[in-house]
């Protein structure tokens, strides 16, 4: 019991850290070399994809074509990105604009000789067994690799879900203090009340038993 008392909870907090880190925006700092489209059929990995571009047929959701962002990292690294609309679904980024941001990261193409730095914001994860990809959501042009890239959303969101859990654990105390705690010590004076009766009663019954006993012996 003691194993499971620490493993539900660290379970639970795998999850939910492994939720945060697909969904938060994470910023990348890379060189853009090309573009392309290439039609995929989603398998077993369609739940690391979005749905259709707005506006598109959604009766081929599992095979379509998926625009795709390759890149270099400054430490010469490759990465790839998928750019596809979320829409009204999740995560809530509502991005519609995937054709503009496929044009842009065109006309941010450069080279080794000539580089031009781009600042990618996106979500997701890139693993080469699942055939999954980070969705760009935002591209923005920089002067250098060095740039420092300050996550101010991720900021207010930590911030903002720390105020909440503050609050939440208030609020239960003062639930707790208010209401649990009184029926708590209601339903242990009510026991010790039942447990004092049943005591009471017990006593006379043995001594009920003991006269009975004596009359026999008389």
């Amino acid at each position: 019991m003691r194993y499971l008392k620490w493993t539900v909870p660290a379970v639970a907090a795998l999850l939910v850290i492994s939720f945060l880190h697909y969904t938060l925006p994470r910023h990348d700092v890379v060189r853009i070399v090309g573009t392309n489209t290439q039609r995929m059929d989603l398998g077993e990995n369609a739940f690391f994809f979005a749905s259709p571009d707005a506006g598109t047929n959604t009766a081929t959701a599992g095979n379509r074509d998926i625009k795709f962002i390759n890149a270099v990292r400054p430490n010469g690294k490759t990465i790839v990105y998928r750019n596809e609309d979320t829409g009204w679904g999740w995560p809530p980024y509502f991005k519609v604009n995937s054709f503009d941001i496929q044009a842009k990261a065109t006309d941010l193409t450069s080279t080794e000789a000539e580089p031009k730095w781009v600042v990618v914001t996106r979500y997701g994860w890139r693993n080469q067994l699942f055939t999954t990809f980070p969705n760009a959501v935002k591209l923005r042009e920089v002067a250098s690799p060095e740039v420092t890239v300050i996550p101010w959303f991720n900021i207010f969101f930590f911030v903002a879900l720390g105020g909440l859990a503050i609050l939440a654990r208030g609020m239960w105390m003062q639930f707790r203090e208010r209401t649990i705690d009184p029926a708590l010590e209601d339903m242990g004076d009510a026991w010790d009340r039942e447990s004092g009766l049943a005591r009471k009663r017990t006593r006379t019954n043995v001594g009920r038993f003991k006269a009975w006993m004596r009359s026999l012996r008389s």
